[in-house]
């Protein structure tokens, strides 16, 4: 009945889709990136890196739509040093991801530490407030269930539509995902290859840090170490879940966000005092590992994912 009572509330509703939205910017981000043949390992720094980036604009005085563009721009200049040296020079995508992953946090960290050397505790900005909007937000259960977000959350959703548009519906979405199937066919047709996949990567990575940024000025209102906390990871997982599909992927981080409202939830009744808070903790991540492993099974992976390509290769 407890489970039952948490799944009527429109309040979890509510915080299903705010937990969402940052893994719905990175995994669409991951998902372009993987379409075109590049697996960018370097999300989680990159997050990381847009987090503070973002919120540190918005400190330093910027308003908040700027301040989502400088994150922006953050993930964007790390996606074309990871593309840079993934695709023209065709260094290892493992190793060079999880570099950026390093040098992106690292960095982040430093420009914290620097400036701000004598702050003890996180400084807070003024965030995004939910959006009212007229006739919707006032609706009993749904009003508050799914109108009542901030703009982030709506561009979020937004950013799967106009992905999946781009992807089926334009002939740049076409190029990218021939990029990641059959990157000859792409050559032969005139475009560089290394242009389409470079790109793909710092647009990608733009959505990943623009993840990031809502978590310090949608979610928080500051930034602070670790608060990533594995989301980078998961979003990965969610492509795989997905079958390199903005629907599917979708879904993907809906479910997830709905196993991590219910376990802080499940916290706070009777059945909390008694099973410790690391098993609540564990429970969205044993249930996506399970969902990932029935769905993976059936998924078709890009054919040139993670493959160089050197033009004139056949």
């Amino acid at each position: 009945m407890e489970i039952l009572d948490i799944l009527l509330s429109a309040s979890f509703w509510a915080a299903v889709l705010r937990i969402a939205s940052p893994l719905i910017f990175a995994t669409m981000g991951e998902l372009i990136c993987e379409r075109a043949g590049v697996l960018n390992l370097g999300i989680e720094g990159i997050m990381v890196a847009g987090a503070f980036a973002g919120w540190m604009a918005v400190y330093a005085g910027l308003g908040l739509w700027p301040g989502v563009f400088v994150a922006l721009l953050t993930g964007m200049a790390f996606g074309a040093l990871h593309g840079l040296l993934t695709v023209p020079f065709g260094l290892s995508q493992h190793v060079v991801g999880l570099g950026i992953t390093l040098l992106a946090t690292s960095s982040a960290y430093y420009a914290y530490r620097l400036s701000l050397p004598e702050v003890t505790s996180p400084p807070r900005i003024e965030p995004f407030q939910p959006v009212h909007i007229p006739g919707l937000s006032d609706l009993p259960f749904f009003g508050e269930a799914l109108f009542s977000q901030t703009a982030l959350t709506y561009l979020a959703f937004a950013c799967v539509i106009a992905v999946a548009l781009i992807l089926y519906r334009t002939p740049l979405g076409l190029a990218l995902r021939a990029a990641g199937e059959n990157p000859s066919a792409v050559e032969a047709q005139g475009l560089s290859v290394t242009a389409i996949r470079i790109g793909a990567v710092m647009a990608g990575s733009g959505l990943m840090a623009v993840g990031g940024a809502f978590l310090t000025m949608s979610a928080f209102s500051s930034f602070f170490f670790e608060m990533v906390n594995g989301r980078g990871w998961i979003c990965i997982a969610l492509v795989v879940f997905g079958a390199w599909r903005p629907g599917k992927a979708l879904i993907g981080a809906l479910l997830f966000a709905g196993f991590d409202a219910l376990q802080i939830r499940l916290q706070q009744t009777p059945l909390g005092a008694d099973i410790p808070y690391q098993v609540f903790l564990m429970v969205p991540y044993v249930l996506s590992i399970l969902a990932l492993v029935l769905m993976s099974r059936r998924a078709e992976v890009p054919a040139a994912l993670m493959t160089p390509y050197n033009r004139g290769d056949r």
